[in-house]
C-alpha cells in the first residue's frame, strides 16, 4: 500500500499536459578509493604516498512527453572523512544537472538550464564522467535534426558571478565568460563526419592600474573536423582542430592531430593503435603569443595517460605533447581488462635555462593497467593500476625524480539502481 501511495504521489507531481509520459528515478553511489604516489606530477626521494576515498552521490530524475524532456540530478561529492560524524547539516548538496527542453518538432528542441555537454570522443567538450563531480554547464541549445542520419546543435552560454545593477567583472569561475558553438554529425554509409566551431570567451581587466584600465572579453576559436570509417571489424576516426584568436590579449595560434587504427581480433579482443599531437611553446621562447593547444571542455583524463600528468588541470601553455599509444582490451562474459602503454615527448624544445642546454624531446613512458567486473546491472567494480618512467626532461617539467616509483592505484564500487520506472497518461485531478 506504502508504494502505491509513492507512486501516485510522482505521477501527481509530475503530471503536465501529454498524453503519455514516462517518469523515472534511478541513483548513484560511486566511493573510490584512491593511492597516489607520483600522481599528476613526479614524486621526490622520501615522499609519502596519498591515500584517501571520495564518494559520488546522485539522484536522477527524468521525465518524458512528446512536448517535454525534463532532468534534475542532484549530487553530493565528498572524501570520507571531511565532516563530523555529529554534523547538524551538509551544504555539499548540489545541482549536477536541472534542465527542460521544449520540443517543438521531431525536427527541432529547445535545451535550456543547467546540463552536460559532450561530442563525439569527448575530446573538445566532455560529461568528464570520472570526475566524481563531473563536468556541466549553464547553457541553452537549439537541437536540429533535418532527418536520422544528420544532426546540428547550436549553444551558448553566459556568466556572471551574481545577480548586478551593473557591468561587473566575472571571476570566469567556469573557465569562460561566455561561448557560442555550432557542431554538426552526419552519418555518411561506412562514414561518420562531424565539426566544430566554438568561440570561446575570457573576460579580465584591460591595462589594470593605467587610466585607461577597462573590462575586456577577449575570444578564441576552436574550429576542425572528425572523420570515422567502419568497415566490420577494422575501423580508422581522425581529427583536426585548430585555435586562433585572443585571451588576455595574448595571441592564439595552436593545433591538435589525433588518429587511431582500431582493430577486433576477435569478439573478445580489441586493439587500437593511435596517436595524438598537441601544438607547444619552447621553454625559452619569451614571447606572449599562446602557441599550445588547448583542449578546453574535454575529459581529460581519458586521455594522455592515467596518471593525469597532461591537461587535467595542469600542461597548459606549456610545451605541447606527442602521444603514441596501444589499447589491448579483453572482454569475457562479465570481467573487462585493458593494458595501455603511452610514449610520451613534448612537440616543442625544452630548454635548461640555466646553460641554455637542449634537452631531449622524449618526456617518459606510462602503463596503464585497468580491470572490471559487472557484479549484475545495478553493481560493477572497476581497479588500475598505472606507472610512469618519467626522463631527465619531464623532471625539468615537472620536477621530482623520474628515476625512482612514481605510480597510482585505485579501486571503485559503483552502486546504480533504476529504483522507480512508470509510463502514465495524464492524471486528471
Amino acid at each position: 500500500m506504502k508504494n502505491k501511495l509513492i507512486v501516485l504521489f510522482m505521477i501527481a507531481l509530475f503530471s503536465v499536459p501529454s498524453s503519455a509520459q514516462e517518469f523515472n528515478l534511478s541513483g548513484e553511489i560511486r566511493p573510490r578509493y584512491e593511492n597516489r604516489y607520483g600522481y599528476s606530477s613526479l614524486r621526490s626521494e622520501g615522499d609519502k604516498a596519498g591515500n584517501f576515498i571520495s564518494q559520488r552521490s546522485r539522484i536522477n530524475f527524468d521525465l518524458k512527453n512528446e512536448k517535454l524532456i525534463f532532468k534534475l540530478v542532484i549530487q553530493n561529492v565528498r572524501n570520507w572523512g571531511d565532516s563530523n560524524t555529529l554534523s547538524p547539516d551538509d551544504t555539499a548538496i548540489a545541482f549536477q544537472q536541472a534542465w527542460g527542453e521544449a520540443i517543438f518538432s521531431k525536427k527541432l528542441s529547445l535545451k535550456l538550464g543547467r546540463q552536460e555537454i559532450s561530442y563525439d570522443n569527448e575530446r573538445i567538450f566532455a560529461r568528464a564522467a570520472w570526475a566524481q563531480q563531473g563536468r556541466s554547464h549553464d547553457a541553452l541549445k537549439f537541437k536540429i535534426r533535418p532527418n536520422q542520419n544528420h544532426k546540428i546543435d547550436l549553444g551558448i552560454a553566459y556568466n556572471t558571478d551574481k545577480q548586478t545593477n551593473s557591468n561587473e567583472l566575472y571571476s570566469n569561475v567556469a573557465g569562460y565568460k561566455t561561448f557560442q558553438y555550432a557542431w554538426y554529425h552526419g552519418n555518411f554509409n561506412k562514414f561518420k563526419l562531424s565539426f566544430l566551431f566554438l568561440n570561446n570567451g575570457i573576460q579580465y581587466v584591460n591595462n589594470e592600474g593605467l587610466p585607461s584600465e577597462d573590462m575586456k572579453v577577449d575570444y578564441s576559436q576552436t574550429v576542425g573536423p572528425r572523420v570515422t570509417f567502419n568497415n566490420n571489424d577494422f575501423s580508422i576516426n581522425a581529427a583536426f582542430y585548430l585555435q586562433k584568436g585572443m585571451a588576455f590579449n595574448n595571441s592564439i595560434s595552436a593545433s591538435y592531430v589525433g588518429v587511431n587504427f582500431n582493430y577486433m581480433i576477435s569478439k573478445n579482443i580489441d586493439t587500437t593503435l593511435g596517436g595524438e599531437y598537441f601544438s607547444g611553446k619552447d621553454t625559452n621562447d619569451t614571447s606572449s603569443d599562446i602557441k599550445s593547444f588547448k583542449p578546453l571542455f574535454g575529459a581529460n583524463h581519458k586521455f594522455n595517460g592515467l596518471m593525469d600528468y597532461f591537461y587535467v588541470g595542469n600542461h597548459e601553455n606549456n610545451v605541447g605533447l606527442m602521444d603514441v599509444y596501444l589499447h589491448l582490451s579483453f572482454t569475457k562474459k562479465n570481467w573487462y581488462f585493458k593494458l595501455s602503454p603511452h610514449y610520451f615527448a613534448s612537440s616543442a624544445q625544452i630548454v635548461n635555462l640555466e646553460n641554455n642546454e637542449n634537452l631531449d624531446c622524449y618526456l617518459g613512458t606510462e602503463f596503464d593497467f585497468t580491470m572490471a567486473y559487472k557484479i549484475n546491472d545495478s553493481v560493477k567494480i572497476d581497479a588500475g593500476y598505472s606507472q610512469i618512467f618519467g626522463t631527465k626532461s619531464l623532471e625539468a617539467l615537472k620536477g621530482g625524480n623520474g628515476g625512482i616509483q612514481n605510480s597510482w592505484a585505485w579501486v571503485m564500487v559503483t552502486f546504480k539502481p533504476n529504483l522507480l520506472n512508470h509510463k502514465f497518461k495524464e492524471l486528471v485531478l
